[in-house]
């Protein structure tokens, strides 16, 4: 790496394709426990993709598709023909083999006419499944209105919906959504650039300054001094330098496979449906006192029948419910929490308290707002 920062002032086009490759080669192999590939910590500015959606018709359904409520379905399918110039009228038509549809997907600012990309559709209406169902060509518009794919093609589910009456059914995954592999055909490209003048910039996918610094210095230790500056904590502005300036896909290559160290804030994830807790790295934990107890309440009914004295003529056989209430409170522990400085430690400690997942949840926001909990609380 040393060697491609000392030569680039002075080689060629020949010898920079060569101090290229030892580029490429050298940070995979050399990475640190707490290092990152930089292309795998961000991406460069201009080459996210922009979404895309169409309304279409899945035709060839074994009687899957909507059903008569659906009017739509049955006018969209007129108009299909009538722009086949097969005019009919949209009452005469039986849409059962037929769906409607939302097309979606995703295209790189920097694909280029011609390009083949995958296009996802999903039923709009009361079709069974899509299962055997092709997509009638259909254009795909970007935000500004632009038709800019056109999709059309055999629909995969990776599943199946079969209904054999009488209630029974089986089903596989969901047959209502699908995908078209290579469905969609780019016609009129984004025409979106990752450079201009010489510029570009890389993006972080975890904005923070610490990272972004590490970023820059991974560049310049690389290809020189002032080639890169983190402007903030996400975006880290590149200027090709003038050895490579005739070859700038080969400069990004080369500044993808570097290594850098990432950081992030300490952060602890709690999700309160699924009981699930994620302890990040560099989360601490200052000393303070946990009593942890809980009062559990069961009220359960049995019923007991109360029956008439024999050669009574005027009792009745009735129910009679007990309701019982049992309460159990258990002691609860006051346990003392250490000075944690690693993810070990703090598991340990959670471990130690012995609740259940939902009860730690409550007793990290309780040591959050008594200042113990040194990290981010994050809850889903």
């Amino acid at each position: 790496m040393n060697r491609v920062r000392g030569n680039l002032a002075q080689i060629g086009s020949g010898a920079a394709a060569v101090a290229l490759l030892v580029a490429l080669a050298l940070p995979a192999s050399s990475l640190e426990a707490d290092e990152s590939r930089i292309k795998d910590l961000g991406f460069l500015e201009g080459t996210s993709a922009e979404p895309l959606v169409g309304y279409g018709l899945v035709i060839g359904l074994n009687g899957t598709g909507d059903s008569p409520k659906a009017g739509g379905t049955s006018n969209s399918l007129a108009t299909l023909l009538e722009r086949l110039d097969v005019t009919v009228a949209p009452g005469d038509l039986k849409a059962k083999n037929v769906a409607e549809v939302m097309v979606t997907a995703d295209l790189d600012p920097n694909a280029n006419a011609g390009g083949r990309i995958d296009v996802k559709v999903s039923s709009m209406n009361d079709a069974g499944s899509l299962e055997g169902g092709t997509l009638v060509m259909t254009p795909l518009k970007s935000m500004d209105g632009a038709a800019r794919v056109v999709a059309q093609g055999s629909v995969s589910l990776g599943g199946f919906n079969v209904t054999a009456g009488g209630g029974n059914s089986v089903r596989k995954n969901h047959a209502q959504s699908g995908i078209i592999s290579n469905g969609g055909t780019v016609r009129v490209p984004i025409g979106g650039s990752w450079q201009q003048g010489g510029k570009m910039a890389w993006l972080l996918h975890s904005p923070d300054f610490q990272t972004a610094s590490a970023v820059a210095a991974s560049i310049n230790h690389a290809f020189g001094d002032g080639v890169a500056l983190a402007r903030d904590a996400q975006r880290v502005e590149v200027t090709i330098p003038a050895a490579m300036g005739a070859d700038p896909v080969s400069f990004v290559a080369a500044m993808g496979q570097l290594a850098a160290a990432s950081d992030a804030p300490a952060r602890v994830v709690l999700n309160e449906r699924t009981g699930t807790i994620i302890v990040g790295k560099n989360v601490k934990l200052k000393e303070a006192a946990v009593a942890h107890g809980t009062l559990k309440v069961i009220v359960s009914t049995a019923y007991n029948v109360s029956q008439p004295q024999a050669l009574s003529t005027g009792g009745q056989t009735v129910v009679t419910p007990d309701v019982r209430a049992d309460t159990t409170e258990h002691e609860a522990r006051v346990l003392r929490v250490p000075d944690t400085s690693t993810v070990a430690d703090v598991v340990a400690v959670l471990n130690e308290i012995g609740a259940t997942p939902r009860d730690i949840i409550a007793i990290l926001e309780a040591l959050k707002q008594a200042g113990s909990l040194q990290a981010d609380l994050v809850i889903m």
